[in-house]
């Protein structure tokens, strides 16, 4: 009798499906997360990682898509992610990024030192020794893809900006899920509410609510999925995108190998 193929483990199809072709490998976002932590990543935990940074990618692009569509172009230029930021307050991830860049120079403030002396632009420049800065190189092939996915090609100017904002962005996605991990809980964090002009502003949480969350599961020497949503809810807190994000990523953490 004829062998039949081994058919694939349902984990591997759900993994597949959330993914669909994931635009960050895995060995990328693990690379990510050994810049920042020693623990060990699971594989959950860079596919929901990775689902994130997409998410957030994804986003940007639309918002800068729409600018450009306004002007009748399809080549996205650095005035359009700006423009993209401006008109949704969540699209500004990333933002250590911001000062490495000729795009954001004079939208994000002076810089001051110790002293309350300004700090010149090419200052900065020679002191820049932030990982994910460097590394930013690593993530042009995953957003040339979000690119391509959403009809649209970019100057290399942003090209480079979306690097850099991808890099920085889940670099510290994985810098807060080691704290999870270490702290046992996102207890430590508290909770950031974005509020739009002209709303009333939510009532504070009550003083236990952060304690009656439970525990985390799992060892301390791993990064599990479920650690990757708490950070997300840190690094996105409240908000469409940040909903969005733990939406598609969630499934990802539900593989019973993935840790």
């Amino acid at each position: 009798m004829t062998a039949q193929p081994a058919r694939p483990k349902p984990s591997d199809l759900r993994a597949a499906s959330v993914m669909g072709g994931p635009p960050f490998k895995s060995p990328l976002v693990k690379a990510v997360f050994r810049d920042v932590t020693a623990l060990h990543v699971s594989r959950s935990a860079a596919w929901a990682a990775a689902s994130v940074t997409r998410t957030v990618v994804t986003e940007i692009v639309v918002g800068a898509r729409r600018a450009a569509a306004e002007e009748g172009r399809t080549r996205l230029v650095p005035r359009d992610l700006v423009s993209a930021i401006d008109r949704d307050v969540e699209l500004e991830v990333g933002s250590r990024w911001y000062d490495h860049s000729p795009t954001f120079r004079g939208l994000t403030g002076v810089l001051y030192d110790a002293e309350g002396v300004v700090v010149p632009s090419r200052g900065r420049g020679r002191s820049r020794k932030v990982g994910a800065v460097v590394g930013a190189h690593r993530f042009e092939a995953g957003v040339r893809k979000v690119l391509r996915g959403q009809g649209v090609t970019a100057v290399p100017a942003l090209v480079r900006d979306l690097d850099g904002i991808a890099s920085v962005f889940l670099t510290d996605l994985a810098r807060d899920a080691a704290t999870v991990v270490r702290e046992g809980g996102v207890g430590r964090f508290g909770a950031v509410t974005l509020v739009m002009p002209g709303e009333p502003a939510s009532p504070p949480p009550r003083k236990d609510s952060f304690r009656a969350r439970p525990a985390r599961r799992g060892d301390g020497r791993t990064i599990g999925g479920d650690d990757v949503l708490a950070a997300t809810r840190v690094q996105l807190p409240g908000g469409r995108l940040g909903q969005r994000a733990l939406a598609e990523a969630r499934p990802a953490t539900q593989s019973p190998s993935g840790g």
